[in-house]
């Protein structure tokens, strides 16, 4: 059995991957090698002809081939570029690499598009014979689904267009975010007098902070801090919107979320009954926000008390100390899963230092090449750091499971993505829950798992909302910061049904998730992923040992399958029917409940 070494590093590792961050040579060799590729794919695809009987189809294997093997260097490209830029946000030269990677990206995409075209003009039996050819059947639902979808999309040569603009429109105004948030700098006190300037990721870790009147002087800070550079944050979220809907226009769709829904591979039947069933079950949640309240001394929360943790101590946990325990409790549930995480610490693929000039937030990348994957995230000892470690760590592993996959089908959507992370923190939270020393330790523990329901079943229906209203407003024309925070705080009052003191004005501005480019509506595959991996967690509980293998079975068809035909297939429920997200909302529920009971 593998140890953790002693002691682990803080920082990860991107040298084994590319020598010399954004001045790497071999990177650049990499591009190149990449670049020529897909000038000799460009060639190839306009020999490509339409098949008209099966065995034509066989002319069109290597292309895929090497369809497939483009995305996935694109990938590896991506994220570690995606590496550089959050390490270090003032590194230029990441930043034009990005540029470089995202132009690549909209080309091979252009490619796909043609491909696409010819899926699409197949006729229906030569394309179903094709589909069964023993070197096609295992990535034909992958194939399927870009047949059906180019259907919906304007002819392949508008799209690659489309795609070639977008590298300096739609994905230039998502990476002027990022220079909008490395200019943003919170100035703080510390506890020894000394004034310090710090980064938006270093001030978010003090909004969790034990004293109210430091997150009462953050949080007016950050909101400052914000508002001032709320216009360059309007003019982005704008164009952004803008984009988007001009696109769906021209496709003939007259539905915003057609688009999400697509990418996260579900049905609007599903998410309307996932929200449903949450709204009807915020009562309960509501109490808990006034039990909290009482709990901390004020008459009704604030927003930056919601995620404020219980209890006198303000205990900061060891970063070793974190990692011992998360791979301790994933043992118990597979030694699979601890393995590989002891692997990630010790073969440090972790970026957890706490330093100015990183990226706010954290995130798991795929580099699907070197079959690795790295974590990002600043890490400052708090209960919440440590869900995030494991959190970020579930995501690795889903990965991890389908390295072998053919590219394709390890495509898997962002709602069966947050599946894996979530049930990595409840390993986690319900061990730590069950393992409380005492009564006020059970507490503690009962409340920091229960705020991640909050999380997910208010402050991400609130993003729900926001940018549900948002696109329609936008269809009108442009909305100025003041209207967009007053959307913000509308649907804020509106998740949290009242029950807070003060709102987020600015949230949207603060939130990454609405600038990213690749993947719309970046909210609620959130609640579809905790829900979704609540359920499973319920039948893990259950099943003891031998549901490991059936997990990693369901994680490794994330990519080949539909939400729906995933929850049939594996847990035999019907997602479009309130049963299983009842199932699901009721253990949240009953986590609340006895936290009632014991804090009466």
């Amino acid at each position: 059995m593998t140890q953790l070494k002693q002691p682990l590093s803080l920082t990860w590792d991107l040298e084994s991957l590319f020598p010399g961050g954004s001045s790497s040579p071999e990177f650049r060799a990499f591009l190149s090698k990449l670049e020529q590729d897909v000038e000799k794919l460009k060639q190839q695809v306009k020999g490509l002809e339409v098949p008209r009987t099966v065995q034509d189809t066989a002319s069109l294997d290597s292309f895929i081939e090497s369809l497939q093997s483009a995305y996935s260097r694109i990938k590896e490209a991506g994220s570690y570029v995606g590496c550089l830029t959050a390490q270090d946000t003032a590194d230029k030269k990441a930043v034009q690499l990005s540029g470089k990677v995202t132009s690549l990206r909209a080309a091979v995409e252009g490619l796909a598009a043609v491909f696409e075209g010819i899926l699409r003009a197949t006729g229906d039996e030569v394309f179903t014979q094709w589909m069964e050819r023993p070197e096609i059947a295992p990535i034909a639902f992958s194939l399927n689904e870009s047949r059906e979808r180019s259907r919906e999309k304007l002819p392949p040569e508008q799209e690659s267009l489309i795609l070639d603009l977008a590298v300096d429109g739609y994905h230039g105004w998502g990476e002027h975010y990022d220079t909008i948030v490395s200019k943003v700098s919170i100035p703080f006190r510390e506890e020894n007098g000394e004034e310090v300037a710090l980064s938006a990721g270093q001030a978010h870790n003090k909004l969790h902070h034990r004293s109210r009147d430091v997150r009462e002087e953050v949080f007016g800070k950050w909101e400052m801090a914000w508002e001032e550079v709320s216009d360059y944050c309007a003019d982005t979220l704008n164009r952004l919107a803008g984009f988007r809907l001009k696109l769906y226009e021209n496709r003939g769709w007259d539905q915003v979320l057609q688009e999400p829904l697509s990418i996260n591979r579900m049905s609007k039947a599903t998410l309307d009954t996932m929200w449903n069933v949450i709204t009807q079950n915020k009562p309960v949640f509501v109490k808990y926000l006034e039990r909290k309240a009482k709990l901390l001394g004020v008459e009704r929360l604030g927003w930056a008390d919601v995620e404020a943790p219980l209890g006198k101590v303000d205990t900061k946990i060891d970063y070793q100390d974190a990692a011992e325990e998360i791979v301790r409790e994933f043992r118990n549930f597979s030694p699979r899963l601890a393995g590989f995480t002891v692997d990630a610490f010790n073969k440090s693929w972790i970026e957890a230092e706490d330093r100015n000039g990183k990226r706010p937030g954290g995130f798991c990348t795929s580099l699907t090449e070197s079959k690795q994957t790295r974590i990002f995230m600043t890490y400052s000892g708090t209960a919440s750091n440590v869900s995030t470690l494991a959190h970020e760590l579930g995501h690795a592993y889903h990965q991890h499971v389908m390295n072998d996959l053919p590219p394709f089908n390890q495509n898997y959507a962002m709602n069966v993505a947050e599946t894996a992370s979530t049930f990595a923190e409840m390993i986690l939270s319900d061990a730590q829950v069950k393992k409380a020393a005492g009564k006020e330790e059970k507490i503690i523990l009962l409340e920091d798992k229960i705020q991640r329901s909050v999380a997910f079943f208010m402050n991400i229906h609130a993003r729900f909302l926001f940018e549900t209203r948002f696109y329609e407003k936008r269809k009108d024309g442009l909305l100025n910061a003041e209207e967009i925070s007053a959307l913000m705080v509308e649907a804020q009052q509106e998740a949290y049904q009242g029950a807070l003191a003060s709102y987020h004005p600015h949230f949207w501005a603060s939130k990454l998730h609405f600038y990213i480019t690749d993947v719309p509506f970046y909210n609620f595959p959130y609640t579809f992923g905790y829900l979704f991996s609540t359920g499973i967690f319920a039948r893990a509980q259950r099943e003891g040992e031998a549901f490991a293998e059936k997990y990693d079975a369901l994680l490794r068809d994330t990519g080949r399958m539909t939400a729906e035909d995933l929850a049939r297939k594996h847990l035999n429920v019907d997602l479009t029917q309130p049963d299983f997200w009842q199932e699901a909302v009721s253990l949240a529920v009953a986590d609340v409940e006895m936290f009632l009971e014991m804090t009466e």
